[in-house]
């Protein structure tokens, strides 16, 4: 294999380029490693059993098209090709080709006959997309081509890997410490690169609030949580929520990260919770209903917070806090019964 020409793959797909364009180079620098005539770059959807691609060469649109139908999952599941294995070629199966839907109507008509497909797992043998590589020859693929293809698919799967995009862009927030993937079915993924923490797990407040915040169409959203309760014995930590990008898959939603909180502004566990809710445009008298406590409580907690962050108004208190990110969100909310608390 050629040694520079494998290192710039490896360079491409470790790259924080967005997806398109990262799955895009990485065919470039394929090409020079395992010569093919057409190629088409899919991420894997596990929720719908589909394909999405992210990347083609010298493929026309009726044809991609195709590729991302149910014809195309439908073949990758009957051959096989969607488990951990050496890439597959028609020359495998053991009937021809052409019984397949997707050779019969879209490959043999376009003048390819002969192929290289390869699912793309992450290290977890999670399923993260899916290769393959076209041929005009009739002649099957050589044992080259097939070694150095299976040698190269742990990088092209961490480049194609959609979490692998959450976690760069996840880098944005200083000294993160934890971090989780948010999913449409309601669960939560490691985020590649950073721990768990039982603030992060499935069910819990914070990932309630973060959904609610991606649901409200938040790209970034930055607030405070107390750790052992709200009165936070063991101090806050700083939460970061991020949208996924638009060109990930439909079923992820985005990642939240843990990271140290640097400067409270001397303000108490009380007061960010009553900042939590003037950001969410409760009265005096709700927050004090909220945190059962007498109205004239919460006026003095208020004047306590315009001299810590120096705001004339609680208007412009909520703003420089909603900025700065700090203030705990109530949950629920008691003045917002939907959308984002932040």
């Amino acid at each position: 294999m050629d040694a520079i020409a494998g290192l710039d793959l490896a360079e491409v797909a470790a790259s924080p380029s967005p997806l398109p364009q990262r799955s895009q180079e990485m065919l470039q620098s394929l090409r020079g490693l395992v010569p093919f005539d057409a190629a088409w770059l899919a991420v894997a959807d596990p929720m719908r059993s589909s394909y999405t691609g992210v990347a083609s060469t010298d493929l026309d649109e009726c044809t991609l098209r195709y590729l991302s139908g149910p014809s195309m999952a439908h073949d990758i599941e009957v051959t096989h090709t969607d488990p951990a294995r050496p890439p597959l070629s028609p020359s495998d199966l053991p009937y021809p080709a052409a019984d397949l839907p997707t050779w019969a109507e879209c490959f043999i008509p376009a003048g390819f006959h002969e192929a290289l497909g390869v699912a793309l797992l992450d290290g977890g043998r999670r399923h993260v997309g899916h290769l393959a590589l076209l041929f005009s020859s009739k002649e099957p693929p050589s044992p080259v081509a097939r070694r150095r293809l299976h040698q190269l698919t742990p990088v092209l799967a961490r480049g194609i890997d959609p979490l692998s995009s959450l976690a760069a862009a996840a880098q944005v927030v200083r000294g993160a410490t934890a971090g989780t993937v948010l999913c449409c079915d309601r669960v939560t993924r490691p985020l590649p690169g950073l721990d768990g923490d039982a603030l992060l797990a499935e069910g819990s407040a914070v990932v309630a609030v973060a959904r609610s915040c991606i649901d409200d169409s938040q790209v970034f959203t930055s607030f405070l949580w107390p750790r052992g309760g709200s009165h936070a014995p063991d101090g806050h930590v700083r939460v970061s929520v991020l949208a996924s990008p638009g060109e990930g898959p439909a079923h992820l939603l985005g990642a939240v990260v843990l990271s140290p909180v640097t400067d409270l502004r001397g303000l108490t566990p009380r007061e960010l919770e009553v900042l939590g809710l003037l950001i969410d445009g409760c009265s005096n008298q709700q927050i004090a209903h909220a945190l059962v406590v007498a109205p004239r409580t919460v006026a003095a907690h208020i004047e306590h917070i315009l001299v810590k962050l120096d705001a004339p108004s609680r208007t412009l208190a909520a703003v420089r806090a909603e900025r700065e990110g700090l203030y705990v969100p109530p949950t629920p909310s008691p003045c917002r019964p939907q959308g984002c608390t932040a």
